[in-house]
């Protein structure tokens, strides 16, 4: 078994892990770029108690960071926990794809580890979305290359900032309305982040097929997917597991 960490801006994904691709538990914790170190291994270690594992049940851990200021501070948590080196998703670290970007090592861990796990359980060419802070759409070809994608600000960041500059509007839950016309301001509201993002994904995928020239599998990620998925009129695979598997593959490559 292995500890499977992936550091996003708003949320931090943990996970065991087994080799033979089971996956024991996923638990979230709130990124908080002012922990220390200390924290974040009581943190580790409540939610590995709280699963019924202990630290010497695991072989060693993989970690995957968007958020630079506590990359380490999280990697030498786990350390503390383990015992052990845990292995850093990055520059010169083996993960099988090909990517083809201006700047390769621009691209981020998360969107990585996203594409290494599609490509092993989905037909290609594919299309991958990820729903978190923000919303990502990577592109991979049918000779499993990393063709590139797109970066859109993701829900609760597009509804914070409506809300934060409207006056007379005000949070919501993310619930689906029951019509696209809204007949009350929250509703509005509901049908323009539900229906709306739905939307938007539907012309997004459009544009790229248009542009790859083929129809690709469409595979959805991130905490907010189950959510806006099923409002798309594409079909949509939505496989909360994602990124634990990419994190699992990539660590068997360099081990």
């Amino acid at each position: 078994m292995i500890l499977a960490i992936d550091i996003g801006n708003t949320n931090i994904v943990v996970g065991v892990v087994h080799r033979n691709k089971e996956i024991y538990f996923i638990e979230r914790l709130s990124t908080d770029t002012t922990k220390t170190e200390m924290e974040y291994a009581i943190d580790l270690k409540i939610l590995l108690e709280l699963n019924h594992i202990l630290p010497g049940q695991l072989e060693g851990g993989i970690i995957a960071s968007v958020v630079p200021q506590i990359t380490c501070i999280v990697k030498e948590a786990a350390e503390k926990i383990l015992k052990r080196n845990v292995l850093l998703v990055g520059p010169g670290v083996k993960n099988g794809l090909n990517i083809k970007m201006d700047n390769p090592a621009s691209v981020g861990s998360d969107q990585i580890v996203d594409a290494v796990a599609a490509i092993e359980e989905y037909p290609l060419p594919l299309i991958i979305i990820d729903m978190g802070t923000a919303t990502t759409m990577s592109v991979v070809d049918m000779k499993k290359n990393y063709i590139g994608g797109v970066i859109m600000p993701g829900i609760n960041v597009s509804l914070n900032a409506l809300t934060d500059h409207a006056a007379q509007l005000y949070g919501i839950s993310l619930e689906a309305p029951r019509h696209t016309i809204g007949k009350n301001t929250v509703d509005c509201m509901r049908s323009g982040v539900i229906h709306g993002n739905a939307a938007c994904i539907d012309g997004m995928i459009d544009r790229i097929e248009e542009e790859l020239g083929q129809p690709a599998t469409l595979v959805a990620t991130g905490g907010l997917a189950k959510v806006i998925m099923p409002h798309c009129k594409r079909e949509i695979f939505v496989d909360d597991d994602l990124l634990l598997k990419g994190l699992r593959i990539i660590y068997d490559k360099n081990h």
